[in-house]
C-alpha cells in the first residue's frame, strides 16, 4: 500500500509516493519542469491561477504513478501541504472567482497595519499572537473593499491547499492550522476569530468548516479520480501549511526545535510553547501540526521574502550556468566577497523589517576589481546574514533554540551559505534528505498521533549530514556587521 504527498508550492506541484508501512520514498517529482507563472498586476502584486495548480497536480499525480509503475488503486492516503497566507475564494459552484492572491502579495499591508491600530496591539497579540498584517483576513477585505462584484458572489473563502482538497474530494473545509495561517484564529478562546472577520465588515459564514489536520477531510470522489488517476474513495487524512510541514517533514515538534528552509523565500521556523508575543509585526505565531490545548506547540516563523529568488534571479543573467557552477565560483573568492554587499529584500515588504519594502541593493561594486564570482558570493552571504538577522529577531522574542534542521536542498546545498550561518549563530545545522512531499506523503498515515516515532524514523533514515560552526569566525563577524550597516542605512530613510 502506498500513501501520496502532494506540496504546492509558488514554483512548482511536487508529488511524492512512500510505502505506507516503512515511509520509504518510492518517487518523488515536480510540474512543470519550468516555474510555474506569478503575475504581477501591479506594483508588490502576486497572483497565480488556482486552476493551474490544478492542473499541475493532475499531470504529476499521473506522471508519479506511471514512473513508479504502482498500481494505483493501491494508494491509500493523501497529505497535502500548500503555500501558505494565500486567498481563493469561490462561487457556490466551487469555480474560483478570480486569481488567488498569493503569500508574497504585498496589496494589503495598510489593511492589515490599520486593523492593527484601530483594533489595538494588546487584543491582537493576546488573542491573535499575531498582528493582521499582509495574511488572508486583510486580503479578502481587500477584495470586499475594491472588487464589490467578486465579494458578493463569493461563497467560501480558501486557502490554497483547501482548494486542492476541494477538487479532490469535492468537500469545502479547512482546518485551525489553516485559519492561524490566515490570521484568522482566537488563541485565547479557541475558536475562529469572527470579530476579526466583523471588524472587517465580512459575512462571517463565508468560513469553511473546520476539520482537524490528521482526520479524514474527504474522499476522492469521481471527479477527481477521473482527472487525476487517483482511485475512488482514496482518503485525504493530513493537511497543513508548506512551513508547518517543512517542520514535521524535519522531526521537529519540540520547543527550542528549529526548521530552516532556503528556497523562494527564506523561514525560520521555531516550536514554542508560549502563547505570548513581543514581535507580533515581525514574527508570525501558528499553530503548529501537533498543537493542542493541552499542548500548545505553536510555530514562530520568520520569512525572508528575498531569499533564494535572489540567486535563481543572478543565475538567469547568465546563461547556461548552473547553481553548482555559481557555488563553485562563490567559493575562489575570500569571506566578505571583497567588499562587495547585497542587500536581498527584493520580493516584496520584509514583515520581519516591519513591512517595510527595502528592495535588494548591491553595494560598493569596483568595475575593476569585482566580477561575477564577487556577486555570487556576496548574494550567498546577503541571505545567510539576513537569516542571522532573522534569529536575532527570535532570540529577543524568548525563543529558545536547542537544534537547527534544514532539507538537503535550494540554499542549504551550498557550503559558503550554510557555514555563514552556522558560524555566526553558533549552532549546528543538521541537514536532511526529505521534501515537503514525502513529509506530507508520510504525514498521512500518520493517525495513532505517535510524533517521537515518526520522528525517530526521520533522524535514522533521512540525516545527510551536519554543519558546525567554523573556529575562524573573525572574518564573518566583520563582514556580518558591514551587512547590518548598509541595512540600517536603508532602513532610516524608509
Amino acid at each position: 500500500m502506498y500513501h501520496l504527498g502532494l506540496d504546492i508550492g509558488s514554483s512548482s506541484v511536487k508529488v511524492a509516493i512512500v510505502n505506507a508501512m516503512t515511509g520509504e520514498n518510492i518517487l518523488t517529482l515536480h510540474e512543470p519542469q519550468n516555474e510555474m507563472e506569478i503575475l504581477s498586476l501591479s506594483k508588490d502584486w502576486a497572483e497565480q491561477d488556482p486552476d493551474m495548480w490544478w492542473k499541475y497536480v493532475c499531470s504529476a499525480i499521473k506522471r508519479v504513478i506511471d514512473e513508479a509503475s504502482i498500481e494505483a488503486s493501491k494508494i491509500k492516503r493523501i497529505g497535502i501541504s500548500y503555500q501558505m497566507h494565500g486567498l481563493v475564494v469561490v462561487d457556490k459552484d466551487g469555480v474560483p472567482l478570480r486569481n488567488s492572491i498569493i503569500w508574497c502579495d504585498s496589496r494589503a499591508v495598510d489593511i492589515g497595519s490599520k486593523a492593527f491600530y484601530e483594533i489595538g496591539k494588546d487584543r491582537c497579540t493576546e488573542h491573535l499572537l499575531n498582528s493582521p498584517g499582509n495574511f488572508t483576513a486583510s486580503k479578502l477585505k481587500w477584495v470586499r473593499d475594491n472588487e464589490p462584484e467578486v465579494y458578493k458572489k463569493i461563497y467560501k473563502y480558501m486557502l490554497p491547499g483547501d482548494y486542492i482538497a476541494y477538487r479532490l474530494s469535492g468537500d469545502i473545509c479547512t482546518t485551525k492550522n489553516g485559519l492561524s495561517e490566515g490570521v484568522l484564529w482566537d488563541y485565547k478562546n479557541d475558536i475562529i476569530a469572527d470579530w476579526l472577520l466583523e471588524y472587517y465588515g465580512i459575512d462571517t459564514n463565508l468560513t469553511p468548516r473546520v476539520v482537524d489536520n490528521f482526520s479524514n477531510q474527504g474522499k476522492v470522489n469521481i471527479k477527481g479520480a477521473k482527472e487525476t488517476g487517483l482511485p475512488i474513495g482514496a482518503a485525504i487524512t493530513y493537511r497543513a501549511g508548506d512551513q508547518p510541514n517543512n517542520a514535521l517533514s524535519l522531526n521537529i515538534f519540540k520547543p527550542g526545535e528549529v526548521a530552516a528552509t532556503g528556497g523562494t523565500s527564506g523561514v525560520l521556523y521555531a516550536i514554542s510553547d508560549s502563547l505570548k508575543s513581543k514581535e507580533t509585526s515581525r514574527i508570525n505565531n501558528f499553530v503548529h501540526v501537533n498543537y493542542t490545548n493541552k499542548n500548545p506547540a505553536l510555530g514562530k516563523l520568520l520569512c525572508i521574502n528575498g531569499a533564494g529568488i535572489q540567486y535563481s534571479w543572478l543565475r538567469s543573467l547568465s546563461d547556461n550556468i548552473t547553481y553548482e557552477d555559481m557555488n563553485r565560483k562563490a567559493a575562489e573568492i575570500p569571506v566578505g566577497s571583497d567588499g562587495v554587499i547585497v542587500i536581498p529584500f527584493g520580493n516584496g515588504a520584509e514583515r520581519m523589517l516591519n513591512n517595510k519594502n527595502v528592495g535588494t541593493h548591491f553595494c560598493n561594486l569596483n568595475f575593476n576589481l569585482h566580477n561575477n564570482s564577487h556577486l555570487y558570493r556576496a548574494a550567498l552571504e546577503g541571505v545567510a546574514f539576513s537569516f542571522v538577522y532573522g534569529m536575532e529577531i527570535l532570540k529577543n522574542d524568548s525563543t529558545e533554540i536547542k537544534v537547527i534542521r534544514a532539507g538537503n536542498d535550494n540554499l542549504f546545498r551550498s557550503e559558503i551559505f550554510s557555514n555563514t550561518v552556522a558560524t555566526l549563530i553558533n549552532h549546528e545545522i543538521e541537514i536532511y534528505n526529505t521534501t515537503g512531499a514525502v513529509g506530507a506523503a508520510r504525514a498521512a498515515g500518520l493517525v495513532d498521533g505517535n510524533f517521537e516515532r515518526f520522528g525517530e524514523n526521520i533522524t535514522k533514515n533521512d540525516h545527510v549530514m551536519t554543519y558546525r560552526p567554523l573556529h575562524k569566525k573573525q572574518p564573518y563577524q566583520e563582514a556580518y556587521k558591514k551587512w547590518k550597516s548598509e541595512l540600517d542605512i536603508r532602513l532610516k530613510y524608509q
